[in-house]
């Protein structure tokens, strides 16, 4: 075997799925190209491979490698090249070089074992000194921690998240519980954690082992929407896993169940298993639903058609009767959803019921669950609308740890009544937080289209509670008058009935381009995007167009189209800083969004500096100002007023936003909507999913494709079963009454 010693020149290539990797190495002054599985390359390391020559038929000779390991740099050059390489965040080129100037070879013991010494160095205070200390002891634990994953296989991206989630601590929590991994790390599945636990010696039969698989695959269900999964299913799914006997997975949810790490209990037929957190949810949603039926109410409402009789003359409106009834029973109900899909008058509804308790000195709160639904919210009513976690105080503990809801039965909203929009969004831990900070008396009107996708978290609420009929339910039906000259509303209804769309009517605000191919219908939504519709509407892609697909992947899917786009609207140059993300490159100017909830992270004002806050949510969306190599972050814009600085750790947070999926785009609303219809997952293509995406359009709808695939999906009717006991419980508490 053949002994190489040098430094990382350049990283040619590299996946950062698997680790493998083309180098360039700089080896006595020459460069030689160096390829294999490295769990950890950086330019400017030194390190000592060991492997063969060998001779490739397209790139020449080469230096296979087979083991390697790191050596400290200590030239001046190597050290210097080391620290510009950007590995360790507050150090680039220029700093790099005044370090080396300074302290020479010492510099890597100065930042290691003096690191007060840093202040030395021109340009170099106290505050940056620290965090050159720690991010240079973080990659270095880092490193070990990734040498020490690589022999069983952890890929370079899993290792890191691995790191931050347990930092110096890594080694140690895995030699004690490697299944930890599943239920801490998001992307971690149970095969991994089994792979590296049965590697360490752990029985194939363990009952540890066996627990574990099982909370595994009843997370599975609830990351799947389902509050419960029914036992017969879990068992199934979970002997699969494990390659053991069902009969054992039962044993041990009894076990689970008397040690009440699950909750077990009958739904009519089914046996359902439940996680203790979400029992406690559905029981506490139904239990707090009927008793708001029930409450006597905090300031009666008399009169009500005559006050509704006069607002109409004094705003020269004609409500619906359906519209009206909505109206009585907000005054007269402890609790009320009123749903209806576009052009049935909700926001009219609301505004109505708004004005009408005003009028009877009653305060109202509005909220949504996300940023971008509530920003429409009070564009809509003129009132100031919240998120759901901005409304119930959302923060932490003492100990920065314990997240929780500062609102709640202890502490709950002051007002007269709240009104909640995009319910169907709502998932059933969220409910059940909002419930909580409901006081006695208070009035909750619950809006929403319960037509649309349900919420991305388990549950199936709005849907649960319309079906239960146990709360006051008003459904508008009645598409008015001018929302009948909107194509976009008349489609969607046509839509949601099963009825095809009218495609071929001009001059209107829904339109569809035929194509077949998929690859012309990404050149044409890209043309359309590039020139065509910000021509014709005298408008800018970022201020007015949005493209959304059903799907991820493929021609059509998201990451393609999100690449495709950033090409023409946000192209490369020279000027515009840059950085490389998995299938991603982020730059400067970029559309982007946060595409998981951060309670953590924190944000400053750009209007007030002297506003700042926490939190950071999914489905957000910005723009990114700045990327800053030497500091390793990445500044995002949001909502024109929020910066929010997100270090290179953490950059899987964040995705390109040109496109987005339908399942993303709920809660928004945008001015112009451009979507491809093409053949995809049937799980996907599905009627509810076009309804949904027709019903994010405020002014105008292009749809690329074929038009026997908007059939296809209007006929697929198909909604994914969701596995809920909400219904079951408000129907069985609502006889009781």
């Amino acid at each position: 075997m053949d002994e190489v010693q040098g430094s990382i020149y350049d990283v040619v290539f590299r996946n950062e799925q698997n680790g493998y990797s083309v180098i360039e190495m700089e080896c006595e002054k020459n460069l030689i190209t160096v390829v294999g599985y490295f769990a950890y390359v950086n330019i400017g390391e030194t390190i000592k491979i060991y492997g063969s020559w060998v001779q490739h038929p397209d790139y020449g000779k080469q230096f296979k490698m087979e083991a390697y390991n790191a050596v400290t740099p200590s030239t001046l050059y190597g050290i210097e090249k080391y620290l510009a390489s950007g590995l360790i965040a507050g150090i680039g080129p220029h700093t790099a070089k005044k370090m080396v100037e300074k302290f020479g070879v010492d510099t890597l013991d100065i930042i290691q074992y003096n690191p007060d010494r840093l202040s030395e160095v021109e340009g170099v205070g106290a505050k940056k000194a620290a965090k050159i200390y720690e991010a240079f002891q973080e990659q270095k634990e880092l490193k070990d921690i990734m040498m020490f994953l690589e022999q069983y296989d952890i890929s370079p991206t899993y290792a890191v998240k691995i790191y931050k989630a347990y930092g110096a601590n890594t080694i140690a929590v895995l030699k004690e519980n490697p299944y930890k991994l599943s239920d801490d790390i998001s992307g971690i599945g149970f095969k991994m954690s089994d792979r590296i636990a049965l590697s360490m010696g752990i029985s194939i039969d363990s009952e540890f082992r066996i627990s574990s698989a099982t909370k595994y695959c009843l997370n599975w269900f609830h990351g799947n929407g389902h509050s419960y999964a029914p036992q017969e299913e879990l068992c199934r799914v979970t002997s699969e896993l494990l390659g053991v006997e069902e009969e054992v997975i039962q044993e041990n949810i009894i076990k689970l169940f008397i040690g009440k790490s699950l909750v077990v209990e009958s739904l009519e037929d089914i046996r359902a298993v439940y996680s203790t957190s979400f029992h406690k949810a559905e029981s506490s949603v139904a239990r707090q639903l009927l008793q708001m039926r029930m409450y006597s109410l905090s300031k009666l409402v008399s009169n009500v058609d005559e006050e509704l009789q006069k607002l109409e003359q004094s705003q020269d409106i004609t409500l619906a009767e359906k519209q009206k009834t909505a109206v009585r029973e907000a005054m007269n109900n402890g609790v009320l959803v009123v749903t209806g899909g576009p052009g049935t008058g909700k926001t009219t509804t609301i505004k109505t019921i708004i004005d009408l308790f005003e009028r009877k000195g009653m305060s109202v709160l509005l909220a949504a669950p996300t940023g971008r639904a509530a920003k429409r919210m009070q564009e809509a009513t003129g009132k100031e609308a919240k998120t759901l976690h901005r409304l119930l105080e959302f923060g932490f503990g003492e100990n920065d740890e314990e997240m929780y809801f500062q609102k709640n039965e202890e502490s709950p909203l002051e007002c007269d009544a709240i009104i909640v929009d995009e319910v169907s969004m709502i998932d059933i831990m969220l409910m059940n937080y909002l419930l909580k900070a409901v006081a006695e008396g208070t009035r909750l009107i619950l809006v929403g289209d319960v037509d649309q996708l349900p919420s991305v978290g388990p549950g199936n609420v709005l849907r649960d509670i319309i079906d239960s009929e146990a709360v006051p339910i008003v459904r508008l039906n009645e598409i008015f008058r001018q929302a009948q000259e909107s194509l976009i509303v008349v489609n969607a209804h046509r839509i949601n009935n099963g009825e095809p769309p009218i495609l071929d009517q001009k001059q209107k605000d829904f339109f569809f381009v035929r194509q077949e191919e998929q690859q012309a219908i990404v050149n044409t939504i890209v043309e359309l995007c590039r020139e065509r519709l910000p021509k014709y509407y005298k408008t800018t892609f970022m201020e007015g167009i949005q493209v959304l697909s059903p799907m991820k992947k493929g021609i059509c899917g998201i990451i393609n189209l999100n690449n495709e786009l950033q090409k023409i609207l946000n192209p490369e140059a020279v000027d515009k800083k840059e950085k490389q993300y998995r299938e991603f490159t982020f730059r400067v100017g970029d559309k982007v969004m946060q595409v998981k909830n951060n309670y953590k992270m924190k944000w400053q004002s750009i209007v007030d500096f002297e506003k700042e806050g926490e939190g950071v949510f999914n489905g957000d969306i910005g723009v990114i100002i700045n990327i800053d190599s030497e500091d390793q972050i990445i500044e995002v814009v949001y909502d024109n007023e929020k910066l929010v600085r997100y270090d290179f750790g953490v950059l899987d947070e964040l995705e390109l936003a040109y496109a987005l999926t339908v399942h993303k785009s709920q809660g928004s609303e945008f001015p112009i909507l451009v979507m491809p219809v093409t053949f995809g997952p049937k799980m996907l293509l599905t009627r509810n999913l076009l309804y949904t995406a027709l019903t994010r359009a405020k002014n105008t709808v292009v749809l690329v494709g074929a038009e026997r695939y908007v059939n296809q999906m209007i006929v697929n009717n198909h909604i994914t079963k969701r596995y809920s006991g909400l219904k079951q419980r408000m129907v069985k508490m609502a006889e009781m009454l």
